[in-house]
């Protein structure tokens, strides 16, 4: 049997992607210049981490692989102050938030590159629907087992993950009365939602070449479940988070994710079995409806919990790993959030209910990124 290749990657190190909003700085609505901001950099050293999306209204940020949070923590001040500083010349804003409060997805550009026209054509509509912005966290792994156990093993903590980043209430103009509407939107692709039940590096393999044989895929790139193996990186990679308002917030939930993803990988709590996807859906929902205030029903035990306290449990099962990677500064700045249900979705509709205005809404939203530090 052909295997596919799997890059091994130090153990719990990590990289993110950041998805952002190009943001007209007059208007504050989403506008189509990616583009030109990627000619603007195209000789800076940075050029590499900064890279398009499917629509023009979208750019990524990416940073380079670490093992310390801190050390991210500098480098992603610097890539934000780099874009903000070419920005300017454009001139064009940039904000987080995992949905534009009242962009028309019609409206939108498809990037002009192959791979994203051959989507377009493929996708039509969902591909300009799917103009919606989230944070990707990476996590080394050692081998392909390994990222096939812990790709299985986080769909446990997904809701939680979803209600830390929440901050999608606003879509076209309304609140859709969720914390995170953007994971619906990206649900209307297929091969979305969980990875089916192959429990082997061998078994995914088989299933990558019978699946790209029959031209169902082309690469990796064309599963978008909520967590995936990326071999070519040695890494799995979550893709259910919302893209918060603040650099800081974004730190704060991948130290929590490389903590979580070391005591994983170390003490194995999870049998790998089908019971873990029984309640999924169930659980997901909740997390994108009520955010920290979700009830998740434990799959091994049908227990039923607030999100909230899911969290506290979690955090003293990870805090010996989390000490270990010095992450815990991070962490309990989230922990502080979760304890007094401070969410970034909260924080926006606080800002709406007072302005009244969807463009005041985006223009603090360009100011909480600007300012972070």
């Amino acid at each position: 049997m052909k295997i596919l290749p799997f890059t091994e990657s130090k153990q719990v190190s990590i990289g993110m992607e950041l998805e952002f909003q190009i943001i007209d700085p007059k208007t504050f609505g989403l506008i189509s210049r990616s583009k030109d901001l990627l000619q603007q950099i195209k000789e800076s050293r940075f050029k590499s981490h900064i890279t398009p999306e499917i629509t023009q209204g979208m750019i990524e940020v990416n940073s380079s692989i670490h093992h310390s949070v801190k050390e991210m923590h500098k480098e992603l001040l610097n890539l934000r102050d780099f874009i903000l500083l070419n920005a300017k010349k454009i001139p064009i804003n940039f904000c987080g938030g995992g949905a534009h409060p009242f962009h028309k997805w019609a409206k939108q550009k498809i990037f002009p590159s192959a791979r994203y026209k051959n989507l377009s054509k493929k996708f039509r509509y969902l591909t300009k629907f799917a103009t919606v912005f989230g944070q990707h966290v990476h996590i080394g792994c050692k081998s392909g087992d390994d990222a096939i156990y812990l790709t299985h093993a986080l769909a446990r903590y997904v809701p939680q993950l979803i209600a830390m980043c929440a901050s999608s209430p606003f879509y076209q103009e309304n609140d859709t009365g969720y914390f995170s509407s953007r994971l619906n939107i990206f649900s209307a692709f297929p091969l979305t939602g969980v990875m089916p039940y192959l429990t082997s590096w061998e078994q995914f393999s088989e299933y990558f070449y019978k699946m790209r044989d029959l031209e169902v895929i082309q690469t990796m790139k064309d599963f978008y479940w909520d967590v995936r193996p990326k071999p070519e990186f040695g890494t799995v990679e979550i893709r259910v988070c919302d893209t918060p308002l603040t650099i800081k917030k974004a730190l704060t939930v991948t130290a929590y994710v490389q903590a979580l993803a070391f005591y994983l990988l170390e003490e194995r709590p999870f049998l790998v079995c089908p019971d873990l996807y029984y309640l999924y859906n169930h659980n997901k929902f909740q997390a994108s409806r009520y955010g920290f205030e979700g009830t998740i029903i434990e799959p091994a035990t049908s227990q039923a919990y607030l999100i909230s306290e899911d969290i506290a449990n979690t955090l003293k099962k990870i805090e010996r790993y989390a000490n270990q990677l010095d992450n815990m500064g991070y962490i309990s700045k989230l922990m502080d959030e979760v304890a007094n249900n401070q969410t970034d979705t909260k924080l926006l509709r606080k800002i709406y209910k007072e302005t009244n205005s969807f463009a005041k809404v985006v223009e603090e939203q360009c100011k909480l990124l600007t300012a972070d530090a």
